[in-house]
């Protein structure tokens, strides 16, 4: 494995009010043991694997084409698992079934493809496992550890008098609801999300590039309103059955990551090492985003931008100096995730949308 441990430090709401307590465990990755008591999925499922190959992932989503941004972590989490004697597997992301599809999902492996970061065919979908992600709901709930929530995000906010662009955590309005008040309101019309209810505030985070980093864990959503798993839940359970061992993403989803820990403990989860990567950002120093200066191969194509060129100049931002870069794979000798910046990267000046 690479270098970076994790702390599975999280603190706990002790039985007296405004008192905490610390607990931390021990690392399960490679041991097989029970977490807390609660049975742990089974060897195979969670990738123990004879030959010892670690297992990254890149699972992107299919609403748009990948753009720089996304490229970036894709070549750092297939470069991290590669250097590490494994490989880098792709999963699809498409719960957001309204704006995800096909042709997207085929650019996406095309660009992949076009850097030569390759990885195994078959693909998981999530939109094929919702029963995977309903089954692990109904052993939570025969554990009293969900509820239902009716509260819209506005509502949320306007009880812990948040801004709309932060994130805020979850006030536990519905955490105690009456059965009467719970019918009532199905009554009036308002579908219930699932919430997880949880005594546990935060984790400590030891991530391989972001470094110890707390992250909150409050009554986090499972299911939305609709019927659909909610993302914290999908990636849990994706990443155990899959045997994910690496996580690399942006480090817009390090919040997250002590949800995602809360879960992996209650279910008897292994938790995977994470590298949450700084984000690409153009001139103006905001994130690219599909809505925002995304830049794609095909853009750059178009003033004769090769994939190759592409690939040097990402190079170039993971600390790798080599002029004769053409595929993924002549990185694999000067890539060190300790040369990884610790800070976002700004595209090219040639990269932006408006030089295009």
């Amino acid at each position: 494995m690479f270098g970076g441990g994790l702390d599975q430090t999280h603190v706990d709401r002790a039985s007296t009010p405004n008192a905490f307590r610390t607990v931390a465990f021990e690392d399960h990755r490679h041991s097989g043991a029970s977490i807390q008591g609660h049975a742990n999925i089974s060897a195979e499922s969670v990738g123990e694997r004879e030959n010892g190959d670690v297992i990254g992932r890149f699972a992107p989503s299919p609403t748009g084409p990948l753009h720089v941004g996304n490229l970036r972590t894709a070549l750092i989490a297939w470069l991290m698992a590669r250097t590490a004697g494994g490989h880098m597997i792709v999963r699809i992301e498409d719960l957001d079934r309204a704006n995800s599809n096909e042709v997207n999902e085929r650019r996406q492996l095309d660009a992949l493809a076009a850097l030569g970061i390759d990885h195994p065919p078959v693909l998981v979908r999530q939109s094929e496992r919702f029963d995977h992600y309903r089954d692990v709901i109904a052993d939570l709930r025969t554990r009293d550890l969900v509820y239902e929530c009716f509260c819209s995000r506005r509502e949320i906010r306007e009880a812990v008098n948040a801004p709309h662009e932060h994130e805020v955590q979850y006030p536990g309005t519905c955490r105690e609801l009456t059965a009467r008040q719970r019918s009532e309101r199905i009554d009036s019309g308002r579908p219930p999300a699932l919430r997880l209810r949880t005594d546990t505030v935060a984790y400590v985070v030891d991530d391989v590039i972001a470094g110890a980093t707390t992250s909150p864990v409050d009554d986090f959503v499972l299911q939305r309103n609709d019927g659909v798993p909610a993302y914290n839940l999908a990636v849990v359970v994706d990443d155990a059955e899959q045997g994910v061992d690496q996580v690399v993403r942006g480090n817009d989803l390090l919040s997250s990551t002590g949800r995602q820990m809360h879960l992996q403990t209650l279910l008897g989860y292994r938790t995977p090492q994470y590298a949450h990567v700084p984000l690409v950002v153009g001139h103006d120093g905001e994130r690219l985003a599909k809505r925002h200066g995304a830049v794609t191969l095909d853009d750059l194509a178009t003033i004769g931008i090769a994939p190759n060129d592409v690939l040097r100049e990402l190079a170039i931002s993971l600390g790798v100096e080599n002029h004769n870069v053409e595929r993924a794979a002549d990185l694999l000798d000067t890539f060190r995730v300790s040369a990884l910046p610790r800070t976002p990267w700004m595209i090219p000046n040639q990269w932006r949308h408006d030089a295009l």
